[in-house]
C-alpha cells in the first residue's frame, strides 16, 4: 500500500498547485473547512483559481484568505452569506460568481464523482438560475439541465482518517466533503485524528480510501461561530 500520510500541510500540497486550476474546498458555513491546507495555498502564491465551495469563509478565516490575497478568479458556490469581502469583490467585478441553489451545487459535485455529465432538476426553473441553460419538459413539467462539477484538486477536512485514506466526518462537515472527495483528480485530506488500519469500523466509514491520495494531520481545528447572538439572562 502506498504511503498517503504527509508530515505537514505544505508537504501534502507539494507539486499539486498551479495557476488557473480548479479547486474544491469542503465545508458548510464554518464547519468542516480545510483550515490547515488553505493557508498553504495562499503561501504558494498560485493565482487565477476557480474555487468550488458552498461559501467562501468568514472574515479572516477559510477561503476568505484567498479572496483577500486576490488569488481567486471565480467562485462556484451557493451562499455569499456574511462575507463582505466576497460581496465587495463580486459587485466590483473583481470576482466572477456562478451562483447555485445549494442542493443543485451538492448534486453537481456528486454527479462529477459518479461520472454523470448532466442531469435535470426543477430547482431554478423560471429564474435567473435557468438563463442560458437547456430547459426541457418531462411528464408535463419543466426541468433545467445542470452539468457536473469536477476539479483538479479537492481539499477535504475529516474527523478521522486511517493510513489507507478511509474517512469519517462529523455532523455538518458531511454536507460537501464526502462528495468533493470523489470529484477531483487529486484529493488531499486534513484529519483531526489519524488512526491505525483496522481502527475504524467499516460501517462508520463515509468515504472509502480509494478516493484519497494524500493525508495530513490538521494543525488548525478552530470551532467558530459565524454570527453570535446572545441575550441577557432573566434576573441578571
Amino acid at each position: 500500500m502506498p504511503n498517503k500520510i504527509y508530515a505537514a500541510p505544505g508537504e501534502a500540497l507539494d507539486g499539486l498547485l498551479f495557476d488557473g486550476m480548479t479547486m474544491m474546498s469542503g465545508g458548510f458555513g464554518l464547519s468542516g473547512n480545510p483550515e490547515s491546507l488553505i493557508p498553504e495555498v495562499r503561501r504558494s502564491g498560485v493565482r487565477n483559481l476557480t474555487v468550488i465551495s458552498n461559501n467562501a469563509g468568514a472574515d479572516g478565516f477559510g477561503l476568505w484568505m484567498l479572496l483577500e490575497s486576490r488569488q481567486v478568479k471565480k467562485m462556484i458556490s451557493s451562499y455569499v452569506g456574511e462575507n463582505r469581502l466576497f460581496e465587495q469583490q463580486y459587485l466590483s467585478g473583481a470576482l466572477e460568481l456562478e451562483l447555485n441553489p445549494q442542493g443543485t451545487l451538492a448534486e453537481r459535485i456528486r454527479a462529477g464523482g459518479a461520472g454523470i455529465p448532466a442531469f435535470f432538476t426543477k430547482t431554478g426553473v423560471g429564474t435567473v438560475v435557468a438563463e442560458g441553460k437547456d430547459v426541457r419538459e418531462f411528464d408535463g413539467e419543466a426541468y433545467v439541465m445542470e452539468r457536473w462539477l469536477r476539479a483538479d484538486l479537492a481539499l477535504i477536512k475529516a474527523w478521522k482518517a486511517d493510513a489507507a485514506g478511509n474517512l469519517v466526518f462529523r455532523k455538518t462537515a458531511r454536507n460537501f466533503n464526502p462528495d468533493m472527495a470523489t470529484a477531483a483528480k487529486v484529493t488531499v485530506v486534513e484529519a483531526e485524528e489519524i488512526v491505525d488500519l483496522g481502527a475504524l469500523d467499516p460501517d462508520t466509514v463515509h468515504t472509502p480510501g480509494i478516493y484519497v491520495d494524500r493525508i495530513v494531520r490538521s494543525t488548525i481545528n478552530q470551532k467558530r461561530i459565524e454570527k453570535l447572538a446572545t441575550r441577557a439572562r432573566e434576573g441578571a
